[in-house]
């Protein structure tokens, strides 16, 4: 199992009110991503526990654009890999950031 971690700081915070939210499931070819309220607004941390060696760079380029687009500041997602694409990769990102900004507790 390869662990990776980045930081990055973002241009904002992430809206809402909620703590934390899950999406995705982890299966052949797909990923789950668990996004956590809990850093501070203007630091995003991306943790992945991959199975699949060696594409360091393609998860670097992944995060840094995703960060780029939602500024998911405050956030830490915690990526359980099970073989998924790049684009469905960016897709879990940010329908964690999405789920996590919606009103609720």
């Amino acid at each position: 199992m390869e662990k990776l971690t980045f930081r990055h700081i973002t241009a904002k915070a992430a809206g809402g009110t909620k703590r934390e939210a899950i999406v995705g499931v982890v299966a052949s070819g797909n990923l789950e991503v668990l996004v956590e309220r809990v850093l501070p607004e203007r630091d995003c941390e991306v943790d992945i526990a991959t199975a699949a060696h060696g594409f360091g760079a393609v998860w670097s380029a992944v995060v840094a654009d995703f960060v780029e687009r939602y500024s998911p500041g405050g956030l830490r997602l915690s990526v359980n890999d099970g073989g998924a694409r790049p684009d469905t990769v960016a897709l879990r990102l940010a329908q964690g950031v999405r789920t996590i900004e919606e009103s609720g507790v």
